[in-house]
């Protein structure tokens, strides 16, 4: 185990000097051998090579860090403790020790992780075959944020029992809310029964109804929601304790069925029936910058605005013909908290506890096989990436221009077309693949939090699913660019660019052939592609890392956003493109 340690550590210790540097938090020099950074008591020396978007891939086990010596002398020596470095690097950058405390929690909690991933690690070949719902279990995370596994809240055993790695399915207890602080919405052709028939055989449904009676109120008085077994005990038993006590919060019971955690940890897949609906459910605990529950307007809203896209989707003939997915969030539960919902300002996590989203899982046809575009960036111990699994014997430019058809086609019309932008980072998109592994379309999902639209109105999309306040949330068209070009181009691509075997020229000349396509095929659409171009010579930089480091522990009213810090740039900008070979 300790030699397994060291190896978790050294990688991880590469990413993040890669991922601070690649946002400029910390700026490298040149030397005779590589590369290295000069703090006020240690100097880190490294091997490392230039990535697209101005990116740093740091050679795990270069790393040899050099210090004075009880002597006076110098001392030079391999490095591949990341807790070391993290706290060497934020005292040169003056961090407020209480965030360095926090974020070193948040690195060594990831590093266990990976430890556990690794020691259960196995080969892409046998990976690949596996089921989405089960190769979640495996990824290694956000390949960006070097602390994507800090799971502030969970204990060892929370993380044994509840985190994907441990790849334990559990069964989600019931809870009977109220209607006082309960609402359930669902789209047009959904009721709360037909829901609750959906997610529960007719016997559970009965014995659930049974326990209401046996409580001495009126079943039909409350609105039935699954709920997360950590945070039921964690925090409905805690928070909510009077609603308990006073039979306004009834527990139910647990459902039949098991369920496995996805990447995101608080969205929960079916495995006895997938054809169920994915349960997203909030935890009260940090994880990748903010706090995993679901705020109110999110569960109010998910059915009408995933009624809303779906409406815009099915009579685009474009999207039609490219099988694009929307998983809709098509039901969900409110529940508010009877007294500090009117408190003001209130850290947002305590107002998110309580409440759930039911989402469509993908559908699929004969042969076909799914998962997360997370997958793309997979590697296996033995340095194979989870990529060439699915590639096969296919040409690799082939392969990839089917994914782009598939998956960056879409967004461009969406972007363009409708001043819509989804947030299409790993977790959040799906690869449908034909019995042969190429890519045949996606699946967009997290439709209400993620989903962002122009200032400008375009009359293509029609009247906004608007009321009093606004449901979504409104940029400009060079801030709204930046969901596909984060989320996507340097938060998949740039990582993918140095795994996949296409030249870097040949890869990103696909991407922008696909750019340069649309803009070709839709000229009414040119100034919209000016002003949110993909292809300008750099992008505002929005550093994932430096957020925490930045804005510390401290608790706030709002999720606060990613603050902008220089630019970086655009690998599309200089490159010739290479048009897309179904002459779209």
């Amino acid at each position: 185990m300790t030699d397994l340690w060291r190896e978790c550590s050294a990688a991880l210790l590469a990413k993040a000097i890669g991922e601070l540097c690649f946002e400029a938090l910390l700026t490298p020099s040149g030397t005779a051998g590589g590369y290295e950074l000069r703090f006020d008591d240690a100097v880190y020396a490294f091997a490392a090579r230039r990535t697209a978007f101005g990116g740093w891939e740091v050679v795990p086990g270069s790393v040899r860090r050099g210090a004075a010596g009880i002597l006076g002398d110098d001392v030079v020596e391999p490095c591949d403790d990341v807790q070391r470095f993290v706290v060497d690097a934020f005292r040169h950058l003056g961090v407020d020790p209480a965030t360095t405390a926090g974020f070193l929690a948040e690195v060594t909690s990831t590093l266990a992780a990976d430890v556990q991933l690794a020691a259960t690690a196995r080969p892409v070949a046998e990976l690949a075959a596996l089921p989405q719902a089960e190769l979640d279990g495996h990824l290694t995370g956000h390949p960006w944020l070097i602390a994507n596994k800090g799971r502030v809240g969970f204990s060892a055993d929370d993380v044994a029992r509840h985190a994907p790695e441990s790849r334990t399915p559990v069964r989600l207890p019931w809870l009977a809310v109220h209607r006082g602080p309960a609402e359930f919405r669902g789209t047009p052709e959904l009721s709360e029964l037909a829901v609750r028939g959906h997610e529960l055989d007719p016997a559970t449904v009965e014995r659930f109804t049974e326990v209401l009676r046996e409580a001495g109120v009126e079943p039909s008085a409350y609105v039935w929601l699954p709920v997360h077994p950590w945070q039921l005990d964690h925090v409905v038993r805690v928070l909510w304790a009077p609603e308990l006590a006073l039979g306004r919060i009834v527990e139910l019971g647990e459902g039949p069925d098991w369920y496995l955690p996805t990447q995101s940890v608080r969205s929960m897949s079916n495995v006895d029936s997938p054809g169920r609906y994915q349960v997203k459910l909030p935890l009260k605990v940090l994880n990748t910058s903010v706090y995993r529950g679901i705020p109110p307007h999110c569960t109010l809203h998910a059915p009408v605005v995933t009624q809303w896209l779906r409406g815009l989707w099915d009579a685009d003939e474009l999207v039609g013909s490219w099988g694009t997915q929307l998983l809709g969030e098509v039901a969900s539960v409110t529940v508010r908290h009877p007294q500090l919902s009117r408190a003001g300002e209130v850290p947002y996590q305590w107002l998110e506890t309580l409440g759930c989203i039911w989402r469509e899982p993908v559908a699929l046809g004969p042969g076909e096989r799914a998962w997360s575009l997370a997958a793309l960036l997979h590697v296996d111990r033995a340095g194979r990436p989870l990529v060439l699994e699915h590639v096969g014997g296919t040409d690799p430019a082939v392969w990839f221009a089917a994914l782009l058809r598939a998956l960056l086609r879409p967004l461009i019309h969406f972007l363009y077309a409708y001043g819509i932008t989804f947030n299409p980072h790993g977790e959040n998109v799906v690869v449908v693949v034909d019995e042969g592994g190429l890519p045949v379309r996606v699946a967009l999902l997290d439709l209400v939090d993620d989903v962002n639209v122009s200032v400008e109105r375009v009359p293509a999309r029609g009247l906004d699913p608007d009321s009093d306040a606004p449901v979504l949330p409104r940029k400009p068209w060079a801030v709204l660019r930046q969901y596909v070009v984060d989320a996507l181009l340097v938060g998949v691509f740039r990582p993918l660019a140095s795994l996949y075997p296409l030249a870097p020229e040949r890869f990103w000349g696909m991407v922008r052939g696909e750019v340069e396509a649309y803009r070709a095929r839709f000229p009414g659409v040119a100034d919209r592609m000016e002003e949110g171009s993909l292809t300008c010579a750099e992008f505002l930089r929005y550093p994932l890392n430096s957020y925490r480091v930045t804005l510390g522990y401290r608790d706030l009213a709002a999720r606060p956003p990613v603050p902008r810090a220089g630019t970086v740039p655009n690998p599309l900008h200089g490159v010739e493109p290479v048009a897309p070979p179904d002459g779209w």
